[in-house]
Parts: structure tokens; sequence; C-alpha cells
């Protein structure tokens, strides 16, 4: 049987749940989620390997319309180019959002690879508006498979996977067979940390900091990593601490845990915080958290 390698990428508006069908897809908490939107900033690959083939899915971040900083340009064009390298395109849709798709159809109606529209969180939903949904999109886009899932439930992943499958192009693996995303240990250790303080802190907060691996170091019994999270201003850096310390120690106490068992072993954590007004906008400072288009 010829081997069969590609790669699967999903868009979609923020808080779609996209990161959640990959997660599902891949078998792994690879993305970070929370109920909060724009949840993802990087492309993530998530890599499920077998005898016949491989296949590499790209979480992306949300569509941002209106960017506000040269971090929003740069996650668009993480976008942009998962658009441009789809072996197969997974456009994904909450059933339960009103918006305008205009663009994004025509974008797909121009796609050459086979595009999935997936209409997510179904369970949300009742079966007349899915049916209807079903067939606006088949309209909008009759070239395209239209498939209602649930992420979070499981609801008709296996079927999509083995239609994913059936699609692939004949190829050799582009990773080896080993490889289970082409992100590092500190880069997964920085989305935890990251998943937390979106957990713990409203409103602007989890949008204005970033969070960097300073040191990730392995002996026998234990894995020592510190890590700085930077804020945009002098009142968040106190928002993030709280008093006496009590608000980082959460987010370190639940950091730690998630850390521990994505790595398998124990774990030293020391988080500090840094003020840095203009990371959003500088490049060197974005290039430092991974931002590279």
């Amino acid at each position: 049987m010829p081997h069969k390698s590609g790669y699967i990428n999903i868009i979609g508006n923020p808080n779609a749940g996209k990161s959640t069908l990959m997660n599902a897809l891949v078998g792994e908490k690879l993305s970070i989620i929370t109920s909060k939107a724009q949840t993802t900033r990087h492309r993530i690959l998530g890599i499920v390997n077998d005898e016949n083939f491989q296949l590499i899915f790209s979480d992306t971040p949300g569509i941002i319309r209106n960017p506000a900083y040269k971090m929003h340009e740069i996650m668009n064009s993480f976008v942009e180019t998962a658009m441009i390298d789809a072996d197969i395109i997974l456009f994904i849709a909450d059933v339960k959002e009103k918006t305008d798709y205009t663009e994004i159809i025509e974008r797909l109606k121009a796609s050459l690879v086979p595009v999935f529209v997936l209409l997510n969180k179904i369970d949300l939903s009742n079966q007349p508006d899915v049916e209807a949904l079903i067939a606006q999109w088949k309209q909008n886009l009759p070239d395209a498979q239209v498939v209602p899932v649930s992420a979070l439930h499981g609801f008709n992943i296996s079927g999509l996977l083995n239609t994913i499958i059936e699609l692939l192009p004949e190829s050799p693996p582009y990773f080896p067979k080993d490889e289970l995303t082409d992100k590092s240990m500190r880069f997964f250790v920085a989305e935890i940390i990251r998943e937390k303080i979106l957990l713990n802190y409203k409103q602007e907060i989890p949008y204005a900091v970033e969070v960097a691996v300073e040191s990730y170091e392995e002996s026998k019994d234990i894995i020592r990593i510190r890590a700085i999270i930077f804020a945009a201003r002098e009142s968040q850096k106190a928002i993030l601490i709280g008093h006496q310390g009590s608000a980082i120690k959460k987010t370190g106490i639940m950091a730690r845990t998630d850390i521990e068992e994505f790595v398998g072993r124990k774990v030293f954590l020391d988080l500090a915080v840094k003020v840095n007004k203009d990371w959003r906008d500088d490049e060197n400072m974005l290039k430092r958290f991974g931002y590279e288009a």
C-alpha cells in the first residue's frame, strides 16, 4: 500500500473550536483551550503517525479582522501560510456564531485542494437549524464537504479522520515517525503557563501578556524551570502578582501540575513578572516569543 502524507490545516474565527478540534484529531493536548477568544497565537503542528500514513494537522490563530499590533499581523500571516501550504483545508464554523463569512468563502472557493466546512458545537443547536446551515454552506461552497461535528464531545471525528486519510496525497513522511509536534518542550511549558493566566485573570490581562521560558534544566529527579511573564503595564504586573504574591502563586501551582502531567516528571517552577510596554510591536521581543512570519 502506498504511503500517504499531508498537511491538514485548520482555520476559522477566534473561539470557533479550532484547538479543541486539533486536540481531538491528534489525541493529545497540544493547543491550549479556554472559553476566551484568541487563545491560540501560533501555528502549532500535531502529527498523527501510522504505518501507511502521516497526518500533519495545523492549528492556527483565529482570523483577526482589525489587527491592532504587529503581533496580530504576524498571527494573521500564520493563517495566510496555512491557506497556501495545505493539502486539505478544514474551515471550522461555530453553529451559534453570527458573522459575515463572505471574504473567507471567496478564498475557499479559489482553493485548489479539498475543503471541509466543519459546523462545530452542534450539541448546542437543534437538528432543523443544523440542517439549514448545512444547506446554506453547500450552496455557498458546492465543492466543499460540509460536516456537522462536536469537537468537544468527539461527534463525527473518527469519520472525519477516515475521509481525510482517503483524500491525502501519496507521499513519504515529512517528519520522523516518532515525532508528535514541531514545537519544543519549552514552547509547551510557556503555553501551559499562558493558559493558566487566561483562566485566572480577567479583562485585558491575558491578552497583554506573553510568557518566555528562560531556563529548562533536567536532572535525574526533577526539571527546574524559570519562566518570565511579560506584561504591558506596571498595573498589570501588580494584578498578575496579587496581594502578597497570592495570584502568581495560584497560577504557578496550576501550571506546575499540568507541566508535570505533560512531561511525566517532577517539576520546580519559578515564575517572575516583568514589564515591557511595547512587546506586542517590538520585533525583537516578538521573535523571542516565536512570532516569526
